[in-house]
């Protein structure tokens, strides 16, 4: 069985001096009751950045253009106990974009100081990559969860190159 192709998106805004990540409430379907980023899996056809315009534009109801994102690198997900749920996930960070994070019926979005993420409420492996990410780092990262499908059994993290244009 093959891992689903799959994509997130973290908006990041400067606020009152400090840096902000947009995260949400999942509401239905995988993950449910947790927070977690912006997005979810490619359509027939699409490639990861068009995915991740289109999921950002369904969930919070906000416009982000390809040219907007910055590669983050990716995570791959390994669940032994339900392999149908093995993702390869392509991340996405983005300054810009276009309109007011909304409630969806699948995420309610919140704003979050980089600094104090809600890691209690958010998948285990999170605390892991995501803040290295959200400093500008491009990692691929493999994540083995134990039976359990929550807690971490194996995790691994190889630095990639900086994309050759960076955005501010």
């Amino acid at each position: 069985m093959t891992a689903a192709e799959v994509t997130l998106c973290f908006l990041l805004r400067d606020e009152d001096g400090r840096q902000d990540v947009l995260l949400g409430l999942k509401k239905s379907g995988f993950g449910t009751g947790k927070v977690v980023g912006i997005g979810g899996h490619l359509e027939p056809g699409e490639s990861a950045a068009q995915a991740i315009c289109r999921e950002v534009a369904e969930e919070v109801h906000v416009h982000v253009e390809e040219c907007s994102l910055l590669d983050a690198g990716t995570v791959d997900f390994v669940f032994p106990a339900k392999p149908q749920w093995d993702m390869h996930t392509t991340v996405f960070l983005s300054r810009r974009w276009e309109g007011q994070p909304t409630e969806s019926s699948e995420i309610a979005p919140q704003w979050h100081p980089v600094s104090t993420l809600p890691h209690e409420q958010m998948w285990a492996d999170s605390l892991r990559w995501l803040p290295p990410m959200l400093a500008g780092e491009r990692l691929a990262v493999r994540v083995v969860l134990n039976a359990d499908n929550e807690t971490v059994a194996n995790y691994t993290a190889k630095p990639l190159l900086k994309p050759a244009v960076s955005e501010k």
